[in-house]
């Protein structure tokens, strides 16, 4: 069962965390793939606006992150 955030979240133990995520499958995320010579550059605009969106949806703050194709 899952537990409330405020369970899971201490911040007077840190106020910081490090979240990590992976595509599917470990599929092309941005940049050439050089497999299909297919360019996914434009990705990386789409991938940061969500990112910093959903942030704000959630009520957290980013202090550093990090895009890697």
């Amino acid at each position: 069962m899952p537990k409330p955030r405020k369970q899971q979240i201490a911040l007077d133990a840190t106020p910081y965390y490090h979240c990590v995520s992976r595509c599917v499958r470990r599929a092309f995320l941005c940049g050439t793939d050089k497999s299909t010579g297919e360019y996914y550059e434009q990705r990386l605009g789409w991938l940061e606006d969500k990112s910093l969106t959903l942030f704000q949806t959630f009520a957290s703050e980013i202090a550093a992150y990090v895009i890697i194709s």
